[in-house]
C-alpha cells in the first residue's frame, strides 16, 4: 500500500525581506548514510514562499515537518511543527540573524534544538543546522544540501 504525505511549509515576510531569502527556493538535497531529505521551496506571492521537508521512502514521499516564518511585532519568527515531538504542537523560534546569506533563529526553552540556521554557500549549496543543549550536553547537527532543481 502505498501513502503520499503532503504538506507545506510557509514562508511569510514582510517586503524587502523576501529578497534576502530568495535563494532558498528550489528544491535542496541532504544525502547521508540513511538516506535522503529534502527540503523544496516556491514563491506564493510577493510575500511568501511554501515550501516542504520530506523523505523519500520506497517511492512514497513522507513529509516530516512544517513550517511557518512570519513577522510579528517587528520580530521575525520560525514557526515549525514536527511530526512526532512536541505533541506536534508549533513551536516558536525568534531571528537574531537575517542577512542574504544566513538565517539563525533561537529558541532557548526549547528541549532540543534551542537554535536552527541556514547559511548560503554557493548558488547551488547551503547548509541547514541544528543546534544546542540536550541533556545538559551541546549538539549540532549540520544539513549540508545541494540544490537538485
Amino acid at each position: 500500500m502505498r501513502y503520499l504525505i503532503f504538506t507545506c511549509l510557509c514562508l511569510v515576510l514582510p517586503s524587502g525581506k523576501l529578497s534576502k531569502v530568495a535563494w532558498l527556493t528550489g528544491t535542496w538535497k541532504h544525502s547521508s548514510t540513511d538516506g535522503a531529505i529534502y527540503e523544496s521551496w516556491k514563491k506564493e506571492s510577493e510575500n511568501s514562499l511554501v515550501g516542504m521537508s520530506y523523505t523519500v521512502k520506497e517511492g512514497d514521499t513522507i513529509v516530516f515537518e512544517t513550517i511557518h516564518l512570519t513577522e510579528q511585532n517587528d520580530s521575525l519568527l520560525y514557526i515549525p511543527k514536527v511530526k512526532y515531538q512536541n505533541d506536534e504542537q508549533p513551536v516558536i523560534f525568534t531571528a537574531t540573524i537575517i542577512t542574504n546569506e544566513k538565517m539563525v533563529f533561537h529558541n532557548d526553552q526549547h528541549d532540543f534544538p534551542q537554535i536552527i540556521s541556514y547559511t548560503k554557500i554557493t548558488t547551488d549549496s547551503m547548509v541547514a543546522e541544528i543546534s544546542g543543549r540536550a541533556e545538559g550536553i551541546l549538539k549540532s547537527k549540520a544539513y549540508p544540501m545541494v540544490r537538485i532543481e
